[in-house]
């Protein structure tokens, strides 16, 4: 659920500052196997909760990465307001990633974005950059932190 919309010139006012905070989320082993089979990578630090207990220092089994990143996707929908001018929002890239601690199977995480730059182009796109905090509950050290590019696509449809 989106958490509305605001306008440029309010947006501009808040570079620097946090414009939004996710709602937990749980990452379930559930969660990981079906990760694991989209992206083929069955490592047992994901998917053998047995074996990993046994042979890691995790007691059990890890989130992937890049699953735990692919979640912002729907964390900054819940979280930040859209521009009010936009039609969608894009991924653009990232310009750093760290992941900093594991996040063990059945573990919550949010996601803590904090507006980094806003750059209006000539074409109606707006580039939004996001330093964002992946955190764990009870855990002193985040999952990841990033530096996030999107783009706010304009909405054609409002021109007629």
């Amino acid at each position: 659920m989106s958490v509305g919309t605001i306008s440029i010139e309010r947006a501009r006012e808040l570079v620097g500052q946090e414009v939004g905070l996710s709602d937990w989320r749980v990452v379930s082993q559930e969660m990981i196997d079906q990760f694991a089979a989209a992206t083929d990578d069955h490592q047992f630090i994901h998917t053998d909760p047995e074996r990993a207990a046994r042979e890691t220092p995790y007691g059990g089994t890890i989130a992937h990465g890049f699953l735990s990143l692919s979640l912002l996707s729907t964390m900054v929908f819940e979280a930040v307001p859209l521009l009010d001018t936009a039609g969608m929002g894009v991924n653009f890239g990232f310009e750093r990633i760290r992941f900093l601690a594991p996040v063990r199977s059945g573990a919550r995480i949010r996601a803590r974005f904090v507006l980094a730059n806003l750059n209006e182009r000539p074409s109606g796109i707006v580039e939004i950059n996001y330093d964002v905090t992946v955190e764990i509950e009870n855990s002193l050290k985040p999952a990841l932190t990033a530096h996030w590019l999107t783009l706010a696509m304009p909405d054609r449809s409002r021109d007629g």
